[in-house]
């Protein structure tokens, strides 16, 4: 465990290999479910216009959140996306030690820095699985943010390893931005209500193709959701956000999610069998959620004849703790993967000569 002292870039995200990108190129790089959103969800999406006059009302989606979780509505908070979750959390509630288990999503360290927050990193090691070790989190720190399943190993920690975190005195929040990817949602914590601290979030982004939408939302305390609460502006999340959040919630929705979940699945091991034949990859084989991490030898040119293929891929340099040969994959179709396996060799043969 270590303050941050190197020069990650924490702002940088799986969209950006795409901006200014040339036409045609696959996206790899961004881990939001293909052909989303789906029909349905844009007629639910595009009914709520009709109402823009009048001002949110996220009752009924607060409402919606909570049945599907099984809690009261006072441990429920929509917010737009995840996003800004970590920057409410960051800004609303008193901490003095937060730590930040790494290699993981950037943006809750970025939110807590902003806010002035000195932060400890927790660095997960390669030889270890990039597996947390609850014993290795400090007495001290008072509020802990960890993924589940992680971004970008795709690592999925088993829940008792997670709550064995959670203790009073202490935030333990937990970003679940992918765990409705995960067949059964094995590993969740959403539900809990016997576990001091804990801080579950949320997005409809992945499962649902929603990035541009903003739309996720926070499982917490009671006292925590109101401060948090406090700190929203009036109306932080839009009608078609809400009418996204209400239909995302209902039975057959969640049938499709988990019908999604298992595909990815399939694709997932589909990849990771492909990439296993070649011996300058390493995979983080323990991988459950809809993206792989990988190693290979000069992985940035690798990353760079890549692009000159066709394939978008995610830069895996810019977290904390791993380094320019690291890349992260989404998992797409079987015919896209094929593809892709076949660009990788040709790039590999490229960058050896």
């Amino acid at each position: 465990m270590h303050t941050h002292t190197d020069a990650h870039d924490l702002r940088h995200h799986g969209d950006a290999e795409l901006r200014d990108a040339v036409t045609g190129l696959t996206d790899l790089a961004v881990n939001v479910r293909t052909g989303t959103p789906p029909q349905w969800l844009r007629e639910r999406i595009a009914d709520s216009l009709a109402s823009l006059a009048a001002y949110p009302d996220g009752r009924a989606a607060r409402d919606a959140v909570a049945r599907r979780h099984g809690l009261p509505v006072e441990r429920v908070l929509l917010t737009a996306g995840s996003a800004e979750a970590f920057v409410l959390l960051a800004r609303a509630l008193t901490v003095s030690r937060p730590l930040v288990v790494h290699p993981q999503f950037t943006e809750p360290e970025a939110a807590l820095r902003d806010a002035g927050h000195k932060v400890a990193r927790l660095l997960l090691r390669e030889e270890n699985g990039f597996r947390l070790d609850p014993r290795a989190v400090p007495d001290a720190a008072d509020l802990v943010m960890v993924g589940n399943p992680t971004n970008p190993t795709s690592v999925l920690h088993p829940a008792a390893d997670i709550a064995e975190l959670a203790r009073p005195g202490r935030l333990l929040v937990v970003d679940e931005a992918f765990m409705d990817a995960v067949p059964d949602e094995s590993g969740t914590l959403a539900g809990r209500t016997d576990l001091p601290g804990l801080v579950v979030l949320r997005s409809l982004t992945k499962t649902w193709g929603l990035a541009g939408l903003r739309v996720g939302y926070v499982l917490a305390e009671p006292e925590t959701i109101s401060a948090l609460e406090r700190a929203q502006p009036l109306w932080p999340v839009s009608t078609p956000s809400l009418a996204a959040a209400q239909a995302c919630m209902e039975p057959a929705a969640l049938k499709e999610a988990g019908q999604a979940a298992l595909l990815a699945a399939t694709e997932r091991a589909h990849l990771l069998a492909g990439l296993a034949e070649f011996d300058e990859v390493r995979v983080v084989a323990a991988a459950q959620a809809p993206f792989v991490l990988l190693h290979v030898r000069h992985g940035a040119q690798v990353r760079d004849r890549l692009r000159t293929l066709g394939f978008a891929t995610r830069r895996g340099d810019t977290f904390p703790g791993l380094g320019p040969d690291w890349l992260r994959l989404a998992v797409r179709d079987r015919a896209t993967t094929n593809r892709f396996l076949q660009a990788l060799d040709v790039a590999l043969t490229m960058v050896g000569e």
